[in-house]
């Protein structure tokens, strides 16, 4: 009896753990490279653009027509306080839109944080 409730006990802590393990990666930023003639860049929404992040490349590419302009959050690679790298807000941009310009999906195996 006391192995079935030990195993419950672990069953219950694992689910716990993944459930906030699914919480943070929720809340982490939707990253997206801002490809150029001359550069790329990779960028999140930042919160006050109105803009919501689950629509993707495609929710960019649309508010870039309609508005000509984005304020976006400039992302790059640095070490966190644990020594590890991540990925991290580097500055505000602006990004212009452009016949030329491309958005793309951006995937990291690195940690992201949130902009504040």
């Amino acid at each position: 009896m006391l192995k079935i409730g030990v195993g419950l006990a672990s069953g219950f802590l694992l689910g716990a753990a993944l459930s906030v393990a699914s919480a943070a990666a929720e809340q982490a930023p939707q990253l997206f490279k801002i490809v150029t003639v001359k550069d790329e860049i990779v960028v999140a929404i930042a919160p006050e653009s109105g803009i919501a992040a689950p629509g993707g490349t495609a929710a960019i590419a649309e508010a870039l027509a309609k508005k000509g302009s984005l304020t976006l959050w400039q992302y790059a690679v640095r070490k966190g306080k644990d020594g590890s790298l991540e990925q991290a807000p580097l500055r505000k941009v602006s990004v212009l839109g452009h016949d030329s310009l491309r958005v793309e999906p951006y995937a990291t195996p690195l940690k992201i944080i949130a902009a504040e």
